[in-house]
């Protein structure tokens, strides 16, 4: 185990992109094997993620500097220094932050790490299915309502 420092971090475990998001994966430089620990760094005019919810994924939340507005389940809430919230998985709970003030909205995110989790993006409808490193993406209008599960439903292959 080595200690790390978030200013002298590889490259490999910082994300960013067009806007200025900035995240720093701290949880994955260190070794962290079931928790993921970010540090979003969300510039004046933007967001830190696409509006979503997770279904096994648990997720907290704690500003460390800037102001900012927190989207959750279609209200919104002024969030600055030192207020945090914690997401349970499987609620539903769909949830962004917009730097809506003049300085970096930095934040502190930490989660499960999960194999199997499927996220909703309720404002375009689409789904973002994950299952052991391979990603899934479907609108929910895709979804065919007509399957079963029941083996009885239609003609087997194997029986014919």
């Amino acid at each position: 185990m080595n200690i790390e420092n978030i200013e002298k971090l590889s490259k490999q475990f910082i994300w960013s992109d067009e806007a200025g998001l900035v995240t720093k994966s701290l949880g994955e430089s260190a070794g962290s094997q079931k928790l993921y620990v970010n540090i979003d760094y969300v510039p004046p005019g933007a967001f830190s993620t696409k509006y979503h919810s997770h279904s096994q994924q648990e997720e907290f939340f704690l500003i460390l500097s800037g102001k900012g507005t927190l989207r959750l389940n279609g209200q919104e809430m002024e969030v600055g220094k030192d207020d945090f919230i914690a997401k349970p998985a499987g609620k539903d709970i769909a949830h962004t932050f917009f730097n809506s003030g003049n300085e970096v909205l930095v934040i502190l995110d930490v989660g499960t790490k999960e194999n199997e989790d499927t996220c909703y993006y309720p404002d375009e409808d689409v789904y973002m299915q994950k299952s052991n490193g391979v990603r899934r993406i479907f609108s929910g209008k895709q979804t065919d309502e007509s399957w079963s599960s029941d083996p009885n439903s239609v003609k087997n292959n194997l029986t014919e």
